[in-house]
């Protein structure tokens, strides 16, 4: 659909790509292009297959408007979900979804340093489309190039058939994944066009990117295609096994009652997702890449970091309550007893369960019954991998690994939410004015956006996130495990939750 101001747009200058030639639109102190085709479409013989290089076109494609996501867990074909935050011209989730957007300051040859967006939602949902990722004031401010992405989810990106289809499925279980290469690959042939340096690219992403780019980090496909990441909420130890791949496929195939691959490909995208969607099982993971020994040879930082991109810094890190967002829905939020919490800490760590609790508790003092339960699975998961993902990271001794925790507090929700997770979005993107439903947009959110954005920015450049608006940020080791704590104030804490993290471990 196409609003006014699109149709009105002034179009850039046309660009050439390796695909054929586009032209984008003016926005303030940028250049937009959106929705430029990057895959053929996957559909009938190309569903469940590897991705492809799009037929190239020679009319000047008018890169306007945003592509559309890809099919969203739960929903049928045509329906959005709620929580993409979807901007009024984004498509509705389709099977045809590979497309990517670009953000550059200028197409004056550059180069400019690259930051490639993958967006979360595990590896069922999301869009690179959402509002909050619109990647122009980081791409005004930082001088950089900002590139987001859509690709294939769910069980359209990771269903695994080889061990039920044969040879012709092996890659099933990862072609969500190969979408990002391709897109990768698109990056590394095209964005000098538009002002960026192919050899100076940045990953980032959150939660579900997170993951994303944990795997991105033991793909030999993937290597040399990238040279810094950063995780976001989302650290990835190990990635699903064959045999478990198999086991969900061969449920899927039996609720759909087909046992071939022609029957397969005549299921309708709708019929599908219907059936996907009543399946039992973590709606994030359920359909996740598999380690197939061939595209992801390994499990990404299981048992160690991965020798692949021992040379690649990183940044990773974590909210102080992520497991408010996800807890928030809960008629008991706000009301757990420290019965819930014993009982919750046990079901995650057995018997170190009251420990950890005490623990948290001498932490976090003034912690109701209800944050400390959010705390216990804040530390049992996305903030304890992240920092198991940092000592492995540091235990190479190769590249630099920066940790980091965002303590700010968002002051909507009656503060009840503290630092959820899904807040950092917005604050690097330095978006919070799109994201008001988050994080509000007041001064401390504005504040706290110009010194996150302003470290990934000096992190895609130079490696180092280190900028006059933070105190100096070490790099982590296992001595003295350095963090930035980012507050309005933002401090440098080692070894923060110290005796949380040594419980765990131990």
């Amino acid at each position: 659909m196409r609003d006014g101001a699109t149709l009105h747009a002034e179009l850039t200058e046309v660009v050439q790509t390796t695909s054929g030639p586009v032209a984008g639109a003016f926005e303030p102190g940028v250049m937009a292009f959106k929705g430029i085709r990057y895959g053929a479409p996957p559909l009938g013989s190309l569903r469940f297959q590897p991705p492809r290089p799009p037929d190239p076109w020679t009319t000047p494609f008018a890169a306007l408007e945003l592509g559309a996501p890809s099919l969203q867990l739960g929903y049928p074909p045509g329906e959005r979900r709620p929580s993409l935050g979807a901007p009024r011209e984004e498509p509705a989730p389709n099977e045809d979804c590979l497309f990517l957007n670009v953000w550059t300051p200028a197409v004056d040859g550059g180069p400019r340093p690259v930051m490639v967006w993958l967006h979360g939602g595990g590896f069922a949902n999301g869009s690179g489309g959402a509002r909050k990722f619109d990647g122009a004031n980081l791409a005004r401010r930082g001088d950089v190039v900002v590139v987001t992405l859509n690709h294939r989810l769910n069980a359209f990106g990771y269903l695994h058939l080889g061990e039920v289809f044969g040879e012709t499925y092996a890659r099933s279980g990862v072609v969500g994944m190969l979408d990002i290469v391709l897109a990768l690959e698109w990056v590394r042939d095209n964005i000098a066009a538009f002002g960026g340096d192919p050899d100076c690219v940045t990953l980032f992403g959150s939660s579900g990117g997170g993951w994303k780019t944990a795997l991105l980090m033991t793909m030999p496909g993937a290597h040399g295609l990238f040279h810094r990441a950063i995780m976001q909420s989302g650290p990835l130890l190990s990635a699903k096994t064959r045999e478990d791949a198999t086991q969900t496929a061969r449920r899927l195939l039996q609720r759909l009652g087909v046992s071939t691959a022609a029957a397969l490909s005549q299921v309708s995208s709708a019929h599908l997702s219907r059936a996907v969607a009543g399946l039992q099982g973590d709606p994030m993971k359920l359909f996740s890449p598999v380690v197939d020994g061939d595209v992801i040879p390994r499990h990404p930082f299981e048992p160690d970091a991965p020798p692949l991109s021992q040379d690649i810094p990183l940044i990773i890190g974590a909210n102080k309550d992520e497991h408010t967002l996800f807890l928030v829905k809960d008629p008991r939020f706000g009301a757990f007893t420290w019965g819930d919490v014993d009982a919750h800490a046990r079901s995650l760590v057995a018997e170190r369960g009251p420990a950890l609790v005490q623990a948290l508790r001498r932490a976090y003092p003034h912690y109701s019954a209800t944050h400390i339960y959010a705390a216990v699975g804040t530390c049992c998961g996305l903030w304890g991998d992240s920092v198991r993902v940092a000592e492995r990271k540091a235990r190479q001794a190769r590249a630099p690994v920066y940790m980091y925790m965002i303590a700010w507090e968002t002051p909507l929700f009656g503060g009840r939410l503290r630092s959820p997770h899904a807040i950092d979005a917005p604050l690097v993107f330095d978006n919070v004015d799109r994201a008001a439903g988050l994080t509000g947009s007041g001064p401390s959110a504005k504040a706290l956006a110009d010194q996150m954005s302003s470290a990934w920015v000096a992190f895609a450049r130079h490696g180092d996130p280190n900028t006059p608006k933070t105190p100096h940020w070490p790099a982590y080791d296992t001595d003295r495990r350095s963090t930035l704590i980012f507050d309005v104030e933002s401090r440098v804490a080692e070894d923060p939750l110290g005796e949380v993290r040594a419980l765990l471990s131990a």
